[in-house]
């Protein structure tokens, strides 16, 4: 089945309602474990139909609906309802009711941006989000609610195809907001069906694969390749919650190894997580050799995690070239470039202080001496995909041996951002200076080619830049987490603020619940002011140790280092030792660490 017999996301559901009636679509794992419920694709067409139907009754085609789900199936017919009524979905989560403070504010700005006329949600969550929202603005309160598992399964019988296209939007995929304000990524029919095509072939999808998936489903990863892809394969996907795995990861890994699952995906703290969290007495009865394609993206891919997981799970069948690291982005609809099949993932080794330059500078094993880097290859271009790296400043290719920003073309690419027109025109539609040549989607991300192979080293906005060196913040990052034990792997975050005129290093560590009232801080900020300095050349000027759990973060899991300054320049951070008082750049009192 290509990409070419279906025009529509529509389509590809009824199809399979019509010829695959009775296959199982998806299953949902109470706590990650039990199969409770699961949908075939008749009834997944069915629920999908009755929703539209209610939806007519009480919005216009095009008008914008929230959906804020648990992890579960209701999302999925919900999602589906939404196409099949010509309304554009909007993936969101729920606000978490212990944090409302911190989750609500981003809610309501997508309900502004967007515009948003009426929310879908099921039975359980309805009173505790119309209570947890009453107190938002009245523009939100004027929002109209529908609880989808309380709508008859007979109102399908009403539904009328709506007269849409592969151009006609399908969603509105929210940006993480990791280093700015979230932004609507508007992802057409034909956006998602052509990337489904080359997902398959990326990563080797079949008429006898079967997936699982824990990723949220409000972020592109567990959106299209979780839930969107098993159902252009044509094959059944296991769902289950993002927290049964976090609290015990050996779920995950139990349902590979008892469905025989062949493809799941996760970012690397999930691969990190299921080292440090499963014990040998958990893995023992583990069978993974079914897994044909674990992909790794979303966040940086480090070297140590993919090796680690692949000797750890070696001896219970997993395949070093199961493992697939990879990159992309909403606005690619998902993936850029990834593994090639049958391959293990190149490392390369590189020089330090050149990298700081933007410069790559390959350092064999001989090389001893240097402080090197090591940067985890995300495969070639996935498809017909063109990607570019480019000079940010200067807009020219750059030369092979440097670091630029990552350019891509395809039509794979979203069509722009709802409702902004200027950043629209800037990230999407960006031509080279010299030939014109375009045009080009700019990622805002770092990177270089080798061997025909794409490299990721940092972002844009995050790079932090002391005394004309480029400092990128996941590898201070990673050298500041392994400086002691009590300190939290993937919850840090480096960057930099302007001290009487000049950038200085700050770091913002959380340290682990067990060490928090023990802990020797003297030790572990010598520890790490030591560290970085060996490993990177560079003062830290100071080092916040923070409490589990309060470090700033995007709703997918991201580190939000922006919101980290922010807080340290407001003295808000919630600190494990004393602070003391220093003049901000603006004259402010500032609570500094030292």
């Amino acid at each position: 089945m290509s990409k070419q017999e279906f025009s529509t996301l529509i389509d590809l559901l009824q199809y399979r309602s019509h010829y695959q009636s009775a296959r199982k679509a998806y299953s949902f794992l109470h706590n990650g474990e039990k199969e409770v419920i699961s949908l075939s694709y008749f009834e997944l067409d069915e629920k999908a139909r009755a929703i539209a139907v209610e939806l007519h009754k009480q919005v216009d085609r095009n008008e914008r609906a929230l959906l804020l789900y648990p992890q579960g199936l209701e999302f999925i017919a919900a999602l589906f309802g939404c196409l099949y009524a010509g309304v554009v979905a909007i993936p969101a989560p729920p606000p978490d009711p212990i944090r409302l403070k911190r989750t609500l504010p981003r809610l309501e700005a997508i309900v502004k941006d967007a515009q948003a006329s009426v929310i879908l949600t099921d039975e359980s969550k309805y009173s505790q989000l119309k209570e947890a929202t009453s107190e938002l603005s009245s523009e939100f309160k004027r929002i109209k609610w529908i609880v989808s598992d309380k709508i008859p399964t007979a109102l399908s019988q009403e539904w009328q195809k709506p007269d849409i296209n592969s151009d006609t939007l399908a969603y509105l995929q929210y940006t993480s907001g990791s280093t700015s304000t979230p932004k609507g990524v508007m992802l057409t029919h034909k956006n998602l069906i052509h990337h489904c095509s080359y997902i398959k072939e990326a990563w080797g999808y079949t008429s006898d694969s079967i997936a699982t998936t824990w990723v949220p489903h409000f972020h592109d990863y567990g959106l299209v390749d979780g839930l969107i892809q098993p159902l252009y394969s044509g094959i059944p996907c296991y769902v289950m919650s993002p927290i049964a795995f976090y609290m015990r990861p050996i779920r995950w890994l139990k349902t590979i190894s008892h469905y025989r699952v062949t493809h799941s995906q996760g970012p690397n703290f999930a691969y990190e997580h299921c080292l440090k969290r499963t014990t040998p007495e958990q893995r023992e009865n583990l069978d993974l050799s079914s897994w044909r394609t674990a992909s790794n993206g979303a966040e940086p891919v480090r070297q140590e995690t993919v090796e680690n997981f692949i000797a750890t799970f070696a001896p219970f069948g997993f395949r070093r070239d199961a493992l697939y690291p990879a990159y992309g982005l909403a606005e690619a609809t998902l993936l850029v470039s990834t593994k090639k099949h049958g391959e293990k993932a190149r490392v390369l080794t590189l020089a330090a202080e050149a990298l700081e330059k933007n410069r790559i500078v390959v350092v064999s094993p001989a090389e001893k001496e240097q402080v090197v880097r090591k940067v985890v290859s995300c495969g070639p271009p996935i498809g017909g995909m063109k990607v570019a790296i480019v000079n940010p400043n200067t807009l020219k290719k750059c030369q092979p041996d440097q670091v630029g920003e990552i350019w891509v073309c395809d039509p794979s690419m979203a069509v722009g951002y709802w409702n902004r027109l200027e950043e629209t025109e800037k990230t999407f539609n960006a031509n080279l200076a010299e030939s014109g040549e375009g045009p080009f989607m700019r990622t805002g991300d770092l990177g270089f080619w080798q061997d025909g192979e794409l490299f990721i080293t940092g972002r844009i906005k995050d790079v932090i830049i002391i005394r004309g060196r480029n400092h990128y913040p996941q590898d201070i990052e990673l050298t500041v987490e392994k400086s002691h034990p009590s300190l939290r792997s993937s919850h840090g975050a480096a960057f930099a603020v302007e001290i009487k005129g000049e950038e200085r290093l700050i770091v913002v560590q959380e340290v682990e619940r067990s060490y928090q009232k023990t802990l020797d801080i003297n030790e572990v900020v010598g520890n790490i002011r030591e560290a970085v300095t060996d490993e990177h050349d560079v003062q830290v000027y100071s080092v916040a140790l923070i409490k589990a759990g309060s470090i700033p973060k995007t709703s997918s899991g991201k580190i939000q280092r922006s919101a980290c300054r922010v807080k340290f320049l407001e003295g808000t951070l919630d600190q494990l030792e004393a602070k003391v008082k220093v003049a901000s750049k603006s004259g402010a009192a500032v609570s500094i660490s030292m």
